[in-house]
């Protein structure tokens, strides 16, 4: 079985305020991309059409093995949720500085594709450089205790 692919850019730029688990519209030789573990999260977000939410930007490779039926590597995916999460999330979208992201793509114990998206609010520079610095001690302590 595959694992999980993380987003970890995204821990990097953004303070993540919220988390939650979508399904995801796929085509059958996107499953089975995913399931060879070959996403990418370069550049993805997600962005509200109408009532709906999409991921965008979320690169998941052709498959291998498929015919003149395989899929378009980059294209918008609808996210599945209840319309419940979906009016929280509308209305905290309209606060100042909050964006979507995804978090993680991932199988969950019935096989099926579910991507886990984030309530983000934008790191400043500042921040960024602080994050580094937490890294690199974390890094010298463990470091440090190993010896």
């Amino acid at each position: 079985m595959a694992k999980e692919m993380n987003n970890r850019q995204a821990y990097f730029n953004y303070y993540i305020e919220d988390k939650y688990v979508a399904g995801v519209v796929l085509l059958g030789t996107e499953v089975k991309s995913v399931r060879d573990g070959k996403v990418s999260f370069n550049d993805a977000f997600c962005m509200f059409e109408g009532n709906e939410l999409w991921v965008r930007g979320l690169y998941i490779a052709e498959y291998s093995h498929g015919t003149m039926n395989n899929h378009i590597a980059v294209h918008d995916r609808k996210l599945l949720l209840t319309k419940k999460e979906l009016s929280k999330l509308q209305t905290k979208l309209k606060d100042k500085g909050f964006t979507i992201v995804p978090l993680k793509v991932f199988l969950n114990e019935k096989n099926l594709v579910k991507v886990e998206i984030g309530l983000a609010k934008g790191k400043k520079t500042h921040d960024k450089r602080e994050t580094i610095k937490q890294r690199d001690t974390e890094k010298e302590i463990k470091r440090f205790l190993a010896k």
